[in-house]
């Protein structure tokens, strides 16, 4: 069962408009999002540096936080939704 990465608004330039994309298996948050990359490399830039996570940039699996779980070594199970989600600030 594939994998979903979903992908806020203000991202989907990098991703030519697509608001979901299916990865068909993935170890870790890391290898979603190196399946990801592949596909779309302009995203990389925008959520990572120096191969992490740019601290404004919050990727939950199916609803958690990966920041308290394993980070970007978090498992991924079959069928699982990753979600990218940039810190908006508001006022």
């Amino acid at each position: 069962m594939p994998i979903t990465v979903k992908i806020p608004a203000q991202l989907r330039p990098a991703t030519g408009g697509e608001g979901e994309i299916e990865i068909e298996s993935a170890a870790t948050v890391g290898d979603a999002l190196d399946a990801v990359f592949a596909q779309h490399d302009g995203l990389r830039e925008r959520i990572t540096e120096d191969g992490d996570l740019r601290r404004f940039v919050n990727v939950y699996v199916s609803g958690e936080d990966i920041r308290f779980q394993d980070g970007l070594e978090t498992a991924v199970a079959d069928g699982a939704e990753v979600t990218i989600l940039p810190a908006v600030a508001g006022g």
